[in-house]
């Protein structure tokens, strides 16, 4: 009896402690993180089912890890999307409302906690490489910024090797790196290609033909559409190099096992029909989440949006942020809560409108087990495209919020001085895709998509008897959302 009991005791013992040591070796003790963000970037990626895109490294990522099938930024716009995915915040409670350089000068209250700051206090040190976009400095500041030699941010070679360099320098302390190429975002004069072997030095170009490229259902099928769809996939190609370049430093540095890893893109294709709108093409965007902890490997399905990414991150990393200074109240002609430090006030902990989808890496079905729900919020672009949306995705149908329907839609300067646009206003092309011309500029107050039956969003449902419940429903999840956020345009519900 008592040789079983201690041969019992003993098999427990060293079972459990072998547990414990591969519990210990799948769980890094350095964490550390790097979050891609491609400018402009839709499903035009080999692991998204893209034929054409030539994304072996990308693609490569995507094997490596997770890879969301529905994830979409909240704003489609490059400044006010990442105002949040760096708060885990709505644009419209924060006042980055749109782009922050030139006339709009939009930028983030100053009291608002960003992850680089929230970061360094943790004992990160942090590094920002590439497209900044944000506003103000103080409020999203890196400890590092390395730009030396990288062409407006399209040179992604150089950005991965500035990126080697960073990491690779004798600091004991967890890293957390931001690293954005301008690609394939369209430049003044087409997507910044050039016929220049040696034009971006440690960049192979690749070239697309523009008579073989296939454009989307959302493109007309045109000469114009199709040679910027060869010169856009050209600049997608350049930035899968630089990725290509950036993984490979992790794991030549020995931090492959230790480092978090994030690929996305701050909103759609640079086109009119994807980039400023809230349809599918503008708004839903390649996720590829690639965790050392996490064995699993392939899809989910959970709905996630760019207000997750903050607090998905510091979850993974096991930070809890400082409290956020104190707050004064809102008073008739001041700023905004949030805006300004109040005196004699206690401090406030810090909360995301976001949430952490960790726990979907492990389901495929995460849409089913909590994951089933995101909102949409769209102000600005550029200050002049004045157009404000509020969205809902929930479960296989999306409510979009037209807030100045009455207004025609607005185009963003690139988009509008693009060929592909100036093609369809010079031949008065009657339908834009598989949406007429006009439908695309004159929007109802309501559009509601069943995204499953119909993927491409032409077939608005919100008129229809059968669907006035579920509008009904929709609409109250909607204004109770922007209630809660605090989104200046809840009163026009019942002012207009």
């Amino acid at each position: 009896m008592i040789r079983t009991a201690l041969l019992t005791w003993f098999l427990t013992s060293w079972t459990l402690l072998a547990n414990a040591e591969d519990a210990a070796k799948s769980k890094p003790a350095t964490k550390n993180v790097v979050v891609i963000v491609a400018d402009d970037l839709g499903w035009q990626l080999g692991c998204y089912g893209d034929k054409q895109a030539k994304t072996p490294n990308i693609d490569k990522l995507a094997a490596e890890g997770v890879r969301f099938t529905r994830a979409y930024c909240t704003t489609a716009s490059c400044s006010a999307s990442r105002s949040v995915l760096m708060t885990g915040l709505f644009n419209h409670a924060t006042g980055h409302y749109g782009h922050a350089h030139g006339d709009g000068h939009f930028s983030t209250y100053d009291s608002v906690r960003t992850l680089p700051v929230m970061m360094t206090e943790a004992g990160y040190r942090n590094c920002s490489i590439g497209k900044y976009h944000l506003a103000p400095e103080a409020t999203y500041h890196f400890e590092t910024y390395r730009n030396d030699g990288i062409q407006g941010s399209r040179n992604s070679v150089r950005m991965a090797e500035n990126a080697k360099s960073w990491i690779t320098e004798k600091d004991d302390r967890p890293f957390f790196l931001y690293w954005c190429s301008t690609d394939p975002h369209r430049a003044a004069q087409g997507f910044a290609n050039s016929p220049k072997d040696d034009f971006y030095p440690g960049v192979t170009p690749v070239r697309f033909t523009a008579d073989k490229m296939r454009v989307p259902s959302w493109l007309p099928n045109a000469p114009e559409v199709r040679q910027e769809w060869a010169e856009f996939y050209e600049a997608i190609n350049r930035l899968d190099q630089g990725v290509g370049t950036l993984m490979q430093a992790l794991k030549d540095s020995g931090h492959w096992d230790d480092t978090l890893v994030l690929f996305l893109a701050d909103n759609g294709p640079p086109f009119p029909g994807a980039k400023t709108t809230l349809y599918d093409p503008g708004a839903r965007l390649p996720l590829i989440v690639r965790d050392p902890t996490q064995p699993r490997r392939g899809t989910t399905d959970a709905l996630a949006c760019w207000a997750d990414i903050t607090p998905t991150i510091l979850d993974w990393c096991g930070v809890t942020p400082k409290p956020a200074p104190p707050i004064a109240p809102r008073e008739n002609g001041g700023s905004p809560e949030g805006a300004r430090p109040a005196k004699n006030a206690k401090t406030q902990p810090v909360t995301f409108h976001g949430r952490s989808f960790l726990k979907a890496l492990t389901d495929e079905h995460a849409a089913k087990d909590g994951f089933g729900e995101i909102f949409g919020s769209h102000t600005f672009h550029e200050v002049t495209m004045y157009y404000p949306m509020r969205s809902i995705i929930s479960g296989q149908h999306k409510l979009i919020f037209n807030i100045a329907h009455e207004l025609p839609y607005p185009f963003a300067s690139d988009l509008y001085a693009s060929p592909t646009w100036q093609m369809a206003l010079k031949s008065k092309l009657p339908v834009y895709g598989l949406r007429s011309t006009s439908a695309y500029i004159h929007r109802p107050r309501f559009e509601l998509y069943d995204l499953e039956a119909d993927p491409d969003e032409l077939k608005n449902l919100a008129d229809e008897p059968e669907h006035a419940k579920l509008i009904s429903e929709l609409q109250g999840k909607l204004k109770a959302w922007q209630k809660q956020t605090r989104d200046p345009w809840v009163s026009k519900w019942e002012y207009e």
